[in-house]
């Protein structure tokens, strides 16, 4: 009997020690503070590996990182532009919501220059993006002042309302096999799910997940279908399961999250825009991005 009771209470213990360890996971600097504004935001990683954001050194720019941390200018947006959320496609075609002019602006692989993919003068303000497999993207569109927002799916015929009059609309994700839409209300603290169909319209409309404390921004999903949500003014990540469940949470030493992204060798590394500290923290996740 004494030796089954161990069988039965070491590997016990062993889960509890991992889990104790996941609690208390924490981020580490990846570039210095401050070289990025307050309006960090919109991180994404092409196929060469190297790391973006908006608003590198002042409001209206992207930066590029390398894999080292070293951050430069990549580009000035035009006509008094400032980016947002960023996504690449499978050709490496860079895509920016432009909240100021509602615009999407794209940036041909190999190039620096700026074009307007889609425009659409009726929106709030493109904010986070998401792209699904097939090259589809969706931009969350939230107002804050009146805490409410609206949901968009852009293609070649331009902006198509999928949603309106939502709460403050924010963090969005597609699911790996492109067939959930995930999309965050940051004030009401809850998550949305959709299933998206054939004409990659969205349906079937369901609460995923709801905090009772703090706000939320950007969102990724892993290989797994696991979420990645960035609570913001609580300097956490948390990783929530397919089932609804968290699985995982990541203490940053910044408060204000803002978004985040997957890069590195093994696209296991996490990349975490910081709003009050203008710089990037950084942690290994357990899955490849799903983007990859």
């Amino acid at each position: 009997m004494k030796n089954s009771l161990s069988l039965i209470v070491l590997p016990t213990l062993f889960m509890v020690l991992i889990s104790c360890n996941r609690e208390v996971d924490k981020s580490t600097d990846f570039t210095a503070e401050f070289l990025f504004t307050e309006g960090i935001e919109g991180p994404a990683v092409d196929s060469k590996k190297n790391l973006y954001a908006v608003n590198f050194e002042k409001e209206g720019s992207i930066g590029i990182v390398n894999e080292k941390g070293k951050a430069s200018l990549f580009v000035l947006l035009p006509n008094g532009s400032i980016g947002n959320g960023i996504r690449f496609d499978k050709d490496d075609n860079m895509f920016i919501a432009d909240y100021v002019n509602h615009n999407i602006l794209k940036i041909a692989k190999g190039t620096e220059v700026v074009d307007v993919y889609a425009h659409h003068k009726d929106l709030n303000q493109p904010n986070d993006l998401a792209i699904a497999p097939n090259g589809t993207l969706y931009a969350s569109d939230p107002n804050w002042k009146n805490g409410t927002g609206n949901l968009w799916k852009i293609d070649d015929s331009g902006f198509v309302l999928l949603e309106s009059d939502m709460g403050t609309t924010n963090g969005i994700e597609v699911s790996p096999k492109g067939d959930k839409l995930y999309v965050n209300e940051s004030v009401q603290r809850k998550i949305w799910v959709y299933d998206i169909n054939g004409q990659g319209g969205v349906e079937n409309k369901k609460l995923f997940y709801e905090f009772d404390d703090f706000g939320m921004d950007g969102m990724r999903c892993d290989i797994e279908g696991n979420l990645y949500v960035c609570r913001y003014d609580a300097g956490k990540v948390v990783i929530i399961n397919p089932a609804a469940k968290i699985i995982r949470e990541v203490v940053l030493k910044g408060k204000k999250p803002t978004n985040i992204t997957f890069g590195g060798k093994d696209h296991k590394q996490c990349f975490v825009t910081l709003s009050d500290r203008g710089c990037f923290e950084t942690f290994r996740a357990d899955n490849p991005g799903r983007a990859f």
